[in-house]
Formats: C-alpha cells, sequence, structure tokens
C-alpha cells in the first residue's frame, strides 16, 4: 500500500533520495549480518561493543567521516516495542530498511517506530524531530497506530479542552467520516430515558452529562456493543481525592478513549462488523446537586444502588450504559474502564485486567494479547465478593467497608447489569504511563487495544 507523504504519521518518509541503510539485528542474528560487513565495520562495531542487545543503536561512520548507515538491535522481532527506540535515538534524518524482514515484523517495526516516534504536542512542540523511516506503508498497522495515538491525544488533552462537550464532538466528527449514526442524550433528558445513574454522578457539574451512542455498519453482520467509562474529570465527588489521587484524573475518560478508538479502527478497516458504541461521558464535580455518601440512587434496569463512596463512580454511570448495550442483544459486549486502583495494585501499570463471564471470549482475547504483544490479565468474576456490596436500604453498594478484592468488586458489581446469557468482557485499565520509556512516553496510554482489534478482526472473519 503506498501512502503519499502527506497522509504517512511523524516519524515515516515515504521517498527520501538521502536516506541512509538501516540494519536491524538482535544478539542471535549479528552474528551472521557481521560476516557481510566490511573490516573496517567489524572493528567499528568491536570498539564500540555493539553486541545486537535490545534498545541499541549504533551509527556506521563513512569515509569522509559522516554516517554511512546505522545499525539497532531489537530483542522480539514481533514486538512493536522493540523498534520504539531508534526514532529518537538516531539522528533526526530519513532511513530505509537494509534487508527483508516478514510480513509481521515488517508490521511491527512500522507500528512501534510510529509509536516512538509520537509525542503530545498540542501545548509544547518536541525539542527535535524523530528519525524518518522510508516505508510503502502497511495500512493495517497505520491504522493501528492512528487507534493508539487517539487515546493517547484524547487522554492526555486536558479536562479544560476535553470535557462531555469535546468527546461528543470527538465522536460525532468521526460518524461523519463513516456515515454512522449518532444519537446523544444529555442533561435532563436523561431522566426522561430512563438514564438516572449518568444523570446522577454528572449532574452537580457545569458540564451536562450525557449519553453519545454511535452505530455503524450493515446489520446482517455480527453485532458488537463497545463501551467505555468517559469520566472527562474525577474529583472524587463529595468523597474528594486528594491532590495526588486528582492530578491526573483527566484520565478517567481513558475508558471512552479506547472504545471510541476501537470503533474508528474497526470503521477505518472495513470490518464485516456492525458496531453500537456507547459512552456515557460526565464530570465527576463537586458542587450544591452533587450526589452524596448515603443516597439511593435507580438505575435503568430496575435496580437500587446505594451510594457508599461517590468515588467509586464509573461502575454508576456503566450500569446504565451496559444495561442499554444488553437490550440491544449484541453478540458481543465489551467494555473499557480506568475503574480501579485496586487493579494497578494487583497488576501494575501494565497489564490490564480482564474479566469475562464466557470462558472462550477471554481465553480469545488473552490470546490475541500475546499474539499481538499487547498483553493483558484475567482475574476472576469470583461472585461470593457480592457480600463486600451488600446495602441494608437498596438493592446493592457500589462500595463498601472492606478493602479487599477492590478490583473484583468492581466487575461483579458491573456484571450484575449484563443480561445473563449475554456474552461480555470487562477491561480495567490504566490508560497512562507514569515515566517515560521508548515508545511509552509519559502520558495517555493505549493498553489492551490491538488484542480487541485482533479479537474483533477473527470474530468479522
Amino acid at each position: 500500500m503506498n501512502l503519499p507523504s502527506a497522509s504517512l504519521p511523524p516519524g515515516f518518509a515515504a521517498t527520501a533520495s538521502d536516506a541512509l541503510p538501516l540494519h536491524i539485528v538482535t544478539r542471535a542474528t549479528i552474528g551472521d549480518w557481521r560476516t557481510t560487513q566490511s573490516a573496517a565495520v567489524n572493528a567499528w562495531l568491536d570498539a564500540q561493543g555493539f553486541d545486537g542487545s535490545p534498545s541499541t543503536v549504533l551509527t556506521l561512520p563513512g569515509a569522509q567521516g559522516g554516517i554511512a548507515a546505522a545499525v539497532i538491535g531489537i530483542g522480539d522481532p514481533l514486538d512493536p516495542y522493540a523498534y520504539a527506540h531508534a526514532p529518537y535515538a538516531l539522528p533526526a534524518r530519513a532511513w530505509t530498511l537494509a534487508g527483508a524482514l516478514d510480513a509481521g515484523a515488517q508490521s511491527a517495526l512500522q507500528l512501534g517506530w510510529g509509536l516512538g516516534s509520537y509525542r503530545f504536542s498540542r501545548y509544547k512542540q518536541p525539542l527535535r524531530a524523530p528519525a524518518q523511516l522510508q516505508v510503502d506503508g502497511d495500512g493495517d498497522a497505520f491504522a493501528q497506530l492512528a487507534a493508539c495515538v487517539r487515546v493517547r491525544d484524547l487522554v492526555n488533552t486536558p479536562t479544560e479542552h476535553m470535557g462531555p462537550d469535546q468527546l461528543e464532538q470527538t465522536v460525532c466528527e468521526i460518524a461523519e467520516r463513516f456515515g454512522a449514526h449518532i444519537e446523544v442524550v444529555s442533561g435532563e433528558d436523561l431522566l426522561s430515558h430512563n438514564f438516572p445513574a449518568i444523570h446522577a454522578v454528572g449532574r452537580a457539574s457545569h458540564r451536562a452529562p450525557r449519553l453519545i451512542s454511535l452505530r455503524w455498519g450493515d446489520e446482517s453482520h455480527p453485532h458488537v456493543a463497545i463501551v467505555g467509562k468517559g469520566v472527562c474529570f474525577d474529583t472524587g465527588g463529595l468523597d474528594i481525592k486528594p491532590a495526588d489521587g486528582m492530578r491526573n484524573m483527566k484520565k478517567d475518560m481513558g475508558g471512552a478513549a479506547h472504545a471510541i478508538a476501537l470503533a474508528e479502527l474497526v470503521m477505518t478497516r472495513k470490518l464485516p462488523l456492525h458496531i453500537t458504541l456507547l459512552v456515557p461521558a460526565v464530570e465527576n464535580a463537586i458542587g450544591p446537586n452533587a450526589f452524596r455518601p448515603g443516597e439511593v440512587i435507580a438505575t435503568r434496569q430496575g435496580l437500587s444502588v446505594e451510594i457508599d463512596n461517590t468515588d467509586a463512580e464509573g461502575r454508576v454511570i456503566l450500569c446504565d450504559a451496559l444495561t442499554y448495550a444488553g437490550e440491544l442483544k449484541p453478540a458481543l459486549l465489551l467494555d473499557f474502564a480506568t475503574l480501579t486502583g485496586a487493579a494497578r495494585i494487583a497488576l501494575g501499570p501494565d497489564l490490564p485486567a480482564l474479566y469475562s463471564n464466557d470462558d472462550t471470549l477471554a481465553q480469545q482475547w488473552l490470546d490475541a494479547g500475546m499474539q499481538q504483544r499487547d498483553p493483558l490479565w484475567r482475574m476472576p468474576l469470583w461472585r461470593p465478593y457480592l457480600r463486600y456490596l451488600t446495602s441494608t436500604i437498596a438493592d446493592i453498594a457500589n462500595g463498601g467497608p472492606s478493602r479487599m478484592a477492590g478490583s473484583i468488586t468492581a466487575a461483579i458489581y458491573l456484571e450484575r447489569f449484563v443480561p445473563a446469557q449475554q456474552k461480555w468482557a470487562h477491561l480495567d485499565v490504566y490508560s497512562w504511563n507514569d515515566s517515560d520509556r521508548p515508545g511509552r512516553p509519559a502520558g495517555g496510554e493505549a493498553q489492551g487495544l490491538r488484542a480487541a482489534y485482533a479479537l474483533l478482526k477473527a470474530l468479522s472473519a
């Protein structure tokens, strides 16, 4: 697939007459590669101690003192992040791949190079440009890259410029581009349309809460509902977060960012699916009308919920969206949410916690994660822990006095709002990099997204 230069992502060039050769080696292959190099190059490699270790780079000198080529060391050739160090470790000029890679490694190279080239530049320009890789362009790799960038950009944008209104605008622009149907229920209309839980969480903000719905695709194709938690900022509500806990809460719409990006990716690649995207978008604000600890709120399903903690608001808005999704009877229901700190305590920042009521579905997503080098980890829907969500005055509480199994209790709370026969999977994502690593700059991050796309590709086939 040949793409014009103007449509290539940052870090790529379609043609460059002055592009220099770029060699890719591993510790296992560097020996064979060295046999093809001159004595001078081998002497230079020895002098620099270059052995092809992962995340290493070495420029090779030319006869006149310039750069003749470069070599990078990688680990797993099918892992996009194996290549992600190169764009900012190499000089900012054009490079062309020396030698051939198989199709899987070629796609991983292009995706990893794009991820490594990414910098969020809305408010501050990067100190330098990335090195440019000369490519023909892999449409699928570039589409996945665009989806990951979509997540990063949405999460990185402060709530000032990414509130419920802007999240709605983003989905509307995508819908217009792909000819999808869009419907938004906002403000007091949420009550008349029976989305009382979404309204309760978002009613205190000066920006109206809403449910954003997008529908696309041939209805004869498998129907997939994709739900994303869209808490555009989370103060914790009246159970206010401490300053360090609130600092990065612009990212609490990371689930929505994943859901939007996945739906957009499906449409971009024209997968034969019928998709429904649902984003409950709110700001959990503090004000005279904020929902309170101890309140009992209604839900679309009819279950009453006692609010134990206003900082457990994500599951409250999701319960209305999941109920609505279940009414549509999709073949598959997926939801993404930055739901619990407990998942991070259990699995750390890199591994999203996967919950599912269907063993086959869970294994398919796990397998896709391993194949795509986009890992996730399954956690149990241990239903006896519903005892931690017992309410004496309502059908269920959104939290409880125990700090035990916080991620599991959040997931089994959500499960109460999913129809019993509905195939469903929930991904508790961090959506964030705490510090800079190659290909993973500090800030918003897509996790489990590429695996979900591979899952849906297999379903569509």
